[in-house]
């Protein structure tokens, strides 16, 4: 059975278009994949602490050496850790906040991207290179070549490396931009693209989410 680990990271419950794009991919992989599992990770619900002084300094301590503080972090991280390699392919809806990802998904990074354990720079027991990684990443701008604000897009590239190269996933990434252009009167003019943008991202989702789902289940 394929299985897919499905992380949000939009503090927005409801109206969130990263959410809307992820469960359009969610609802076409399930259709093609009905007998697979999805873990699901909602991090506005179930946030992921920050790493702690406790935290990197387990990372280098044998289990009988550990304070009850380093226990508990190595705990967390091994939980994380174990989720992550149980999966065979990931979705990660990342809005962009202030330029960048918002901090809880940098916090699950900063939990899970351990040297000589899960990075992909090496013969690391635990790495997950390789594995297919949909990266739905929302903006409420636009920030492509020629626009007012080209250059200040931090989130994208970020993502690609981190993931890409970090952690050795195969990283597909699907844009979906002017996400604010139905809330601000200066965007008026920009509706009719942010609509075309969003059905793209939506159909994009749903292609790659059937894609993967048929090349896993082979």
């Amino acid at each position: 059975m394929a299985h897919l680990l499905h992380i949000d990271s939009s503090a927005a419950p409801s109206g969130s278009v990263s959410r809307e794009v992820a469960t359009t991919f969610r609802s076409a992989w399930e259709q093609e994949h009905a007998s697979g599992t999805v873990t699901h990770l909602d991090l506005a619900k179930s946030p992921i602490p920050h790493l702690t002084p406790a935290g990197i300094s387990a990372r280098s301590k044998t289990a009988d050496r550990m304070t009850p503080e380093e226990s508990a972090a190595a705990a967390l991280q091994n939980r994380l850790v174990s989720e992550l390699r149980a999966a065979d392919a990931y979705l990660f809806s990342v809005p962009m906040y202030n330029w960048s990802v918002p901090s809880p998904f940098k916090a699950w990074l900063d939990q899970i991207l351990i040297a000589g354990r899960t990075t992909a720079f090496g013969d690391e027991p635990e790495s997950v290179k390789g594995r297919p990684a949909t990266v739905i990443v929302s903006a409420g701008g636009g920030y492509g070549p020629g626009t007012p604000r080209e250059g200040w897009d931090f989130a994208t590239p970020y993502l690609r490396q981190v993931l890409g190269e970090g952690l050795g996933l195969d990283v597909h990434t699907i844009q979906v931009e002017l996400t604010m252009a139905h809330h601000s009167p200066a965007m008026a003019g920009l509706r009719d693209l942010a609509d075309t943008n969003r059905a793209n991202a939506h159909s994009d989702a749903e292609k790659r989410a059937r894609l993967l789902a048929q090349e896993i289940g082979r």
